[in-house]
């Protein structure tokens, strides 16, 4: 049992941490052994999140005390906060990818809104960035690079 001091404790810290982050994403890490979940830590950390243990009832007191209007004690299962000061977009590919936990949803801290759970999996599931550039690019260039190719078959038969 925690006392009444570690428990403000945690809430200050949670809200230290709501300051620094841009967005949040839940999972529900029940049956999660606990080298799994140390290496999804890792993973994590890796994108500039952090993954944190928090009651319920204590981060719906943080949320209070931070001025965020979301209640994490409608989750029924235990919930791990991943906090990060990047979108929501950068630590749902790690999480989605993470198939020992669920994906309960997320919450966007610059636009006050929550994510649902649904959303976040899609987000997760999309490639990163430099993929969707360069497919970007394949489909621009694919027309140009045809083009080329007639261009340079008529001058043969022309030579």
């Amino acid at each position: 049992m925690l006392t009444k001091k570690e428990k403000n404790s945690i809430i200050d810290e949670g809200v230290k941490n709501f300051g620094k982050s841009r967005s949040m994403v839940f999972i529900d890490f029940t049956g999660v052994k606990t080298g799994e979940l140390n290496n999804f830590r890792k993973v994590i950390r890796g994108v500039n999140g952090e993954l944190s243990v928090i009651k319920k009832k204590l981060l719906r007191v943080a949320f209070d005390k931070a001025g965020i209007d979301f209640n994490p004690e409608t989750f029924e299962s235990q919930v791990g906060t991943i906090m990060s000061p990047e979108d929501v977009f950068t630590i749902a590919g790690p999480t989605v990818k993470f198939q020992s936990a669920k994906v309960l949803g997320g919450y966007d801290l610059e636009a006050k809104r929550f994510v649902p759970a649904e959303e976040v999996i899609m987000l997760g599931k999309l490639p990163s960035k430099e993929i969707l550039i360069s497919q970007f690019v394949g489909m621009v260039a694919s027309p140009i690079r045809s083009f080329m190719f007639v261009l340079k078959e008529r001058a043969k038969q022309i030579a």
